[in-house]
């Protein structure tokens, strides 16, 4: 990928970082401070590296188990784990991470 080239988030993926975002606000916790950042990257619809897309494919790779952790599902009482994936995107960030790094692979294959 060339230097400056970005992606822009989808409004689904700004969204699921915006509810991180003020998840976190409302409980004080959840995320660090590279989350922090990339919650309001995402929220903000700021352009995104491919280097940044690496980045979370393998966040969301290494913390997949956090779904299996207390509180994952509780709207009341969210985990820290669950605070942290909004922040990154959740879902919508997991699938529009890998798909362009599934994308960013095939074409480093042709080269």
């Amino acid at each position: 990928m060339k230097r400056g080239f970005g992606f822009k988030p989808p409004a689904d993926v700004a969204q699921a970082a915006q509810e991180g975002l003020e998840l976190r606000s409302k409980f004080h916790r959840g995320g660090t401070v590279v989350g922090i950042a990339r919650g309001k990257q995402l929220a903000g619809r700021r352009t995104v590296s491919a280097v940044d897309i690496k980045h979370m494919y393998a966040y969301f790779a290494r913390h997949e188990v956090d779904k299996k952790g207390k509180n994952w599902s509780n709207k009341e009482k969210p985990s820290n784990g669950r605070i942290a994936w909004l922040l990154w995107g959740g879902e919508p960030g997991r699938r529009w991470a890998t798909k362009l790094r599934n994308d960013m692979k095939e074409q480093e294959k042709k080269k």
